[in-house]
């Protein structure tokens, strides 16, 4: 976009980047933890990166006033612009009024003399990155964000016209819903609302944030399209017909009532109904904000008075508040934040194989968040049902139990075998047998520890699975250190033999992670770093999701 220097002035540098705000995941999600750490620690991601609409061209390079306007609020903007023109018939008048998408103007290099975004989130967000906006009064208008799809699907997921996301995402979760279609965050105000709704609703749901933090990307790891532009989402609706076809690709997807209303008014063959989530409500607003160097303050007033309440209703826009619309945060580094860790989420075909200690430290008391009583492995217990959510359904995955109670035992156990997740288990699938699994896990008392060869066995057995395409891995929990058992070794002995096992060619990474005070951390992170893993501590085991966190958002930080 090539705009005459004498209506916008050059700003400062790019936005930098942002670490990503402090968040935290369940043990269990290991599998994509280390799936998304394996790849990051080899693909470098930028947070504030990502692909933007291209920005838009001016025609009227002797406009008095420059406004930018979201798209669908720009011909409400444009009818009030023509006001002013002298010749009704001139598409160029003392006010220009440009149509671009607000993660075009806020990450722009330049700025306008007024701005009308989709969310006043954006202003903040430009603000980051050196533009100066003031807004000195409410919203020009208001859309709340809703679940729109077939009418047979929002049927079913909105009886009484009422939704919410933990609705959407247990449907997703369990393939009770066949398609979950999002706008992409970092470039749409839509997909920035729906994720902005989705992390504040999971965060009802449990008291610990880093299930939160799971739950809500368990929707992201379901979506059919994480990065589908809404307009252009409606404008082949429009053009749709077979209602199953729809319902199938693309199923339910979040947008404003008021793209929902405009759609429906042009009385399409496919039919689109919508609902509100109601433990997530979120609002795009439409703030009219004044640029610190606007060279025209009184056309700037009388062009915010030409744009009446009347005209925006018609348009299909709110002048008032949505009841109980959830307040953005302020800070605009948290909104980058989970906007980049839901766009940089990819889902890689994966392989892993989970070993997890039995050993009878694992029956220390503890206590747990809360204040109740409880053991390490109580809690690690009331966690496996949750975690078998998250895995995609091209996870291939496999369960050790490790321990030996008696001298004769084996140094581990199958509690699951390796296979698809979406396979059959006896008369289960493997993803409720995972969940079946740590619901019966218990731990010895009196039970060794034998780390080191359940380690080698471990590789040993994933070795011969690497493929192209997949990443496979061996995730180990342990609260302890190797020994009281006859399969006991020195830490010297087992660093040869994994070393003798290592194939270049043949990578199987050992993320490895330490559960409370006593575990032996020297050697966690001597494996891991031997097989091209890593190994974090979480030294409170009253806490494990907490103490985990970085192993798995780390996945996501800027390098």
């Amino acid at each position: 976009m090539d705009e005459p220097s004498s209506h916008r002035s050059p700003e400062g540098g790019g936005a930098g980047r942002f670490l990503l705000a402090a968040a935290i995941v369940l043990m269990l999600v290991a599998v994509a933890g280390a799936t998304t750490w394996w790849m990051y620690s080899r693909e470098p991601a930028d947070p504030t990166a990502g692909p933007a609409p291209a920005a838009s061209a001016s025609q009227c390079p002797d406009a008095d006033l420059v406004v930018a306007a979201a798209p669908e609020i720009a011909p409400v903007v444009q009818a009030a612009a023509r006001t002013f023109n002298d010749d009704p018939s001139d598409k160029c008048g003392p006010i220009e009024v440009v149509a671009e998408e607000p993660a075009v103007t806020a990450s722009a290099s330049v700025k306008y003399d007024v701005w009308i975004p989709s969310s006043s989130a954006w202003i903040a967000l430009a603000g980051v990155r050196g533009a100066s906006y003031k807004v000195e009064s409410e919203p020009l208008a208001r859309t709340p964000v809703v679940i729109a799809g077939p009418t047979s699907l929002t049927d079913q997921i909105a009886p009484g016209g009422k939704t919410s996301w933990a609705k959407i995402t247990a449907g997703a979760a369990k393939g009770q819903i066949p398609a979950v279609t999002m706008a992409d965050p970092q470039t749409s105000t839509i997909g920035m609302l729906s994720v902005y709704a989705v992390n504040k609703a999971m965060a009802r749901t449990t008291p610990d944030a880093g299930i939160a933090q799971l739950r809500a990307l368990t929707l992201r790891s379901r979506l059919t399209d994480a990065t589908s532009d809404p307009a252009q989402l409606m404008a082949r609706l429009a053009t749709e017909w077979n209602n199953s076809s729809v319902v199938s690709s693309i199923g339910v997807f979040p947008t404003t009532e008021q793209q929902l209303k405009a759609y429906q008014a042009g009385n399409h063959t496919l039919k689109l109904d919508g609902a509100t989530p109601v433990d997530g409500l979120v609002e795009a607003d439409y703030p009219f904000a004044i640029a610190h160097n606007n060279r025209d303050a009184d056309l700037t007033q009388r062009l915010r008075a030409a744009i009446t309440k009347p005209a925006l209703t018609r348009a299909g826009f709110r002048t008032t508040a949505s009841p109980n619309a959830m307040p953005l945060t302020g800070e605009p580094q948290q909104l980058l934040a989970s906007a980049a860790l839901w766009s940089g989420y990819k889902s890689l075909t994966t392989q892993v194989l989970l070993l997890i200690d039995a050993s009878g430290s694992m029956n220390q008391k503890i206590t747990a968040p809360g204040g109740r009583s409880t053991t390490r492995a109580a809690l690690l217990r009331e966690s496996g049902g949750i975690a078998a959510e998250l895995f995609a359904e091209d996870t291939s995955v496999g369960m050790w139990f490790f321990g030996q109670p008696t001298p004769s035992s084996p140094a581990h156990v199958e509690a699951v075998p390796f296979g698809p997740i979406t396979g059959a288990v006896k008369d289960a699938t493997r993803r409720e047998a995972l969940g079946a699994a740590m619901a019966g896990y218990r731990a010895a008392d009196n039970s060794g520890t034998p780390l080191y060869q359940t380690v080698l066995d471990g590789v040993a057995e994933m070795r011969p699975k690497v493929r192209q395409g997949a990443v496979t891995l061996v995730v180990v929990l342990t609260d302890g250190v190797d020994g009281e058992s006859t399969f006991k070794m020195s830490q010297p002995q087992f660093m040869q033999k994994l070393a003798e096992q290592q194939d270049p060619n043949r990578p199987v990474p050992v993320l490895a992670v330490g559960y409370g005070p006593d575990v032996d951390m020297k050697a966690l992170n001597d494996m891991s770093a031997a097989t091209g893993g890593k190994a974090f501590a979480a030294t409170n085991p009253a806490d494990l999701s907490s103490a985990i966190a970085k192993a798995f958002l780390a996945a996501h930080a800027p390098r």
